[in-house]
């Protein structure tokens, strides 16, 4: 009962690679995954410009290097967790503790819950950014990177969602499900039973005891005379 919990069969069990890769959450963190390397990618390739007053590089996103900088570490984070949930998915399966599965699913809800409000900050900032930036060169020849690093960072907000609602819902079915195994039965699958109370009316044969009346009656009892016809 212990392994099965969380969303995950019983832990040991083989995994199947057809039925893991068409899981909603596999295919959720597969294209989380893709669409982090469509924001970081456009940003550090063509996300810095010439500046029309100099050689050196600026940011495409209105001159702030802020936006870039923001968009990269949003990408590349989101690249390296869902490499590694994606893992973590994998061993799952592995994993016979209860209490260590339950920290994993935290782990999963918390980190996604929070990569999705930092994706909507980060698509509220660049589309700011984007739109206060003036016409130019720069801006012409950077355009569709900058456009696509906002339409998949607004992508990336759906996925991240999804895959928060998919680790609450794994959450709530083994909170259920390990209810009974970790308080019930993993506190008294180890005692033994109680014997029966002394003087309960059910002795063991130890304390078994010769039933009355079986004495050597007396047929002559003290003071006892027959008397004289």
């Amino acid at each position: 009962m212990e392994g099965a919990s969380f969303g995950a069969g019983r832990a040991g069990a083989a995994l199947d690679p057809v039925s893991f890769a068409r899981r909603p959450q596999t295919l959720l963190r597969v294209a989380s995954w893709v669409f982090s390397i469509a924001v970081f990618g456009p940003i550090i390739n063509e996300g810095y410009v010439n500046s029309d007053s100099g050689p050196e590089l600026r940011c495409v996103f209105n001159g702030n290097a802020g936006a870039c900088r923001f968009g990269v570490a949003l990408g590349l984070g989101a690249f390296l967790a869902c490499a590694a949930f994606l893992l973590l998915d994998v061993r799952f399966q592995q994993i016979s503790s209860v209490r260590d599965r339950r920290r994993a699913v935290l782990l999963d809800l918390g980190f996604s819950g929070l990569w999705s409000l930092l994706w909507f900050v980060g698509f509220c900032f660049l589309t700011n950014q984007w739109q206060r930036t003036a016409p130019g060169p720069g801006t012409t020849q950077a355009g569709d990177a900058a456009r696509a690093a906002i339409a998949f960072s607004f992508f990336s907000i759906l996925s991240w969602v999804a895959l928060t609602v998919k680790a609450l819902q794994r959450f709530r079915l083994g909170t259920d499900m390990s209810l009974f195994a970790t308080e019930q039965l993993g506190a008294g699958a180890c005692q033994a039973y109680p014997g029966y109370p002394v003087g309960s009316g059910v002795e063991g044969t130890e304390t078994y005891q010769s039933p009355p009346f079986t004495e050597t009656l007396d047929t002559s009892p003290k003071g006892y005379q027959v008397p004289a016809y």
